[in-house]
């Protein structure tokens, strides 16, 4: 068996990972980091996982997790640049659900994210773990950045209209709603069941830390400078992220829409392109690694609209991060993450 590690494993991102990897046909978990909780068991914190893991939660030591063939940092902002470099020096293969290295423009990252970013190497190193795009890159990576939420929902919509030129790309507009799951474990009002429930917010209008990233993708598939309107919305709901992508045709006669989709993503295991004029469910995706699209052309005019949905913590965070680790030691793409998504 692989021995894997994972550093902060009381947060939501964390959680999922050991839910994930308890059912992996070729990996152990052997370490679980957190400073907070040292010592206690996982499965104390964690019921659902009794039965699955037996560690304790250490605290996080180089050495112990350097013993691992890869590490997973579901850590906040500015942990991971800190320990990777000792790990990568020491042949660890390291997966960041967390930001520090997705964006390559490091003066753009710490206006965003509001510290110095220390690690310009690792920042370089880094290969972009979006497997729809970078899957080649990511077998031979040392260093992966794994994508975030609305960025995997966004970016896989957009996609295939950018690479083939069929869209305006300075007129793009991403209007995404995501579950509070989102916002992180940690206690904050906002996500208070009094505060969420029953309520529909938008929240990072005017500039949201995804933005960059979400740019920095598309402009590579597009080839050029996009530009965007993105606008983030909380619902009362614990997973899930619903993006409802619009963008103006150069030439609104039938393109072939829904066949450039399907072509594109025909051997994307965890895409499923819907008939024209779905309406995907955050629901059908709940736990499962799954981006279900589906196109719309209303009223055959010029604007095509892309629906994208995604469970935030899988497919947008531990589930592509356990995708990632699969190509990086050339395991089955799919391997632990055959779910159906539950419903209702």
């Amino acid at each position: 068996m692989i021995k894997v590690g994972i550093v902060g494993g009381t947060g939501y991102t964390g959680v999922e990972l050991l839910r994930l990897l308890a059912n992996h046909p070729n990996v152990e978990v052997a370490v679980i980091t957190s400073r907070s909780e040292e010592g206690i068991a996982v499965a104390d914190m964690y019921p659902n996982l009794r039965g699955h893991h037996d560690l304790c939660f250490t605290f996080p030591d180089v050495d112990q997790l350097a013993e691992c063939a890869v590490v997973f940092f579901a850590t906040p902002h500015g942990v991971a640049m800190k320990m990777a470099p000792d790990l990568v020096k020491r042949g660890v293969r390291v997966i960041d659900l967390g930001a520090d290295f997705r964006i390559k423009d490091l003066d753009l990252w710490s206006r965003w994210y509001g510290m110095e970013h220390t690690e310009p190497e690792m920042a370089e190193l880094a290969v972009y773990g979006l497997p729809e795009v970078n899957r080649d890159a990511i077998r031979s990576a040392e260093l992966i950045a794994c994508p975030g939420c609305y960025p995997t929902a966004t970016q896989l919509a957009y996609i295939p209209l950018l690479e083939q030129g069929l869209v305006d790309h300075r007129r793009l507009i991403a209007d995404c709603k995501s579950g509070v799951s989102g916002a992180g474990r940690g206690a904050k009002v906002g996500s208070l069941l009094c505060e969420a429930s029953e309520s529909l917010s938008a929240y990072g209008a005017s500039g949201h830390r995804h933005l960059p990233e979400i740019k920095q993708g598309l402009t590579e598939a597009a080839g050029r400078p996009v530009g965007l309107t993105f606008v983030p919305h909380l619902t009362p709901m614990i997973r899930g992220i619903h993006a409802t992508c619009y963008s103006v045709l150069k030439d609104p006669i039938d393109q072939g829409l829904q066949q450039l989709f399907e072509r594109r993503y025909a051997d994307e295991p965890f895409v499923d392109v819907m008939p024209m004029g779905s309406h995907p469910q955050t629901r059908s995706v709940k736990g499962a690694n799954m981006c279900r699209i589906s196109l719309h052309q209303p009223q055959g005019e010029d604007v095509v609209v892309v629906l994208s949905v995604i469970d935030n913590l899988v497919k947008g965070a531990a589930g592509q991060a356990v995708q990632n680790m699969n190509i990086m030691l050339g395991l089955e793409e799919t391997a632990g993450l055959n779910l159906v998504g539950l419903m209702p």
